[in-house]
């Protein structure tokens, strides 16, 4: 699209926004026009706390769906859109809540810490929920002598046992965008860019060979985090370690810095079925509803609650 077909479309959004009383909620990883025409810009549980807190009677989510449901959760009385249904994720995938169960009958007694990125069904199996940015803090607050399973993701629970010295029992679960950030891809930056802070999603698989440099250059930090820290920090030249993305907003939030991309292939395919012209149908005519039943959300709220409560 040029740039006039762009702009009339946001214009179509925000109008169509106003009209129908929502809310616009963009993630991260979005693609830059749809960021630029939304309310709110976050990751994926700073959104749901917006969608919490707003007065607004809908609520559009433009990420993929499992955090649309978590918004569900958090505003059961609020419609929550989403602006393509097939939007999923790859991580939140790779556990479903029956195999939960098998994995929690095998393990009687066990605490289950479920990643932000799973089903509703699987965070109302769960005991805690945790996002990137707080998931050290609920792993520290249970007590040393209790089993805890970790799902989904193989490399956050990797990295969790290293920062905070306990052994978990993990799910092998994956994002193919994290897992696809090769050792290779930091190698060739730590060779390339020596004047750089390195900013890594612990997501990654790479990860735990970034926390192995022991250098002060070299940051594990949730998609917040890393806003946060670049906008912070008197350096002027960042590689980034996640979905390209974050990228568009980096650029916004801190202005007259560089921020490069380490694997310019860390794109979801996920979070870029949601278009422009997808936001517009979806406030046009309004859909796709997304609907969490009452018993399962609020058995996930006990869960997301717990870990909220940690802090």
């Amino acid at each position: 699209m040029t740039t006039a077909e762009i702009t009339t479309i946001q214009d179509q959004v925000k109008a169509l926004a106003r009209e129908r009383d929502a809310v616009i909620l963009s993630h991260n990883y979005q693609v830059p026009e749809v960021q630029d025409v939304a309310d709110f810009v976050g990751d994926s549980l700073g959104l749901s706390r917006e969608a919490a807190a707003t007065d607004s009677e809908a609520i559009v989510f433009c990420g993929v769906h499992f955090m649309a449901e978590t918004a569900k959760i958090l505003s059961p009385d609020k419609t929550i859109l989403i602006p393509d249904l097939d939007a999923g994720c790859s991580l939140a995938a790779s556990i479903t809540a029956d195999q939960l169960r098998e994995w929690k009958a095998e393990h009687p007694g066990a605490v289950v810490v479920s990643y932000v990125n799973t089903t509703a069904e699987v965070k109302a199996e769960s005991d805690y929920c945790c996002t990137s940015g707080n998931a050290k803090a609920v792993i520290e607050a249970i007590p040393a002598d209790r089993e805890i399973l970790f799902l989904p993701d193989m490399f956050l629970g990797i990295w969790l046992e290293r920062v905070t010295g306990r052994k978990l029992t993990i799910w092998l679960g994956e994002c193919h965008v994290h897992a696809g950030i090769r050792p290779a891809d930091i190698e060739r930056w730590q060779d390339d860019a020596p004047d750089a802070e390195l900013l890594v999603h612990p997501e990654c698989g790479c990860a735990s060979q970034c926390m192995a440099f022991g250098n002060d250059r070299t940051h594990i930090l949730s998609t917040e985090g890393m806003i946060n820290f670049a906008k912070a920090s008197p350096k002027s030249r960042f590689l980034v370690t996640t979905e390209t993305g974050i990228i568009h907003r980096l650029n916004k939030e801190a202005p007259g810095k560089r921020f490069e991309a380490v694997s310019e292939r860390a794109i979801c395919k996920y979070m870029k079925m949601i278009t422009l012209e997808k936001l517009r149908d979806s406030l046009r005519d309004w859909k796709h509803e997304v609907i969490v039943e009452p018993e399962i959300a609020a058995r996930a709220r006990g869960a997301i609650d717990r870990m909220v409560a940690i802090g």
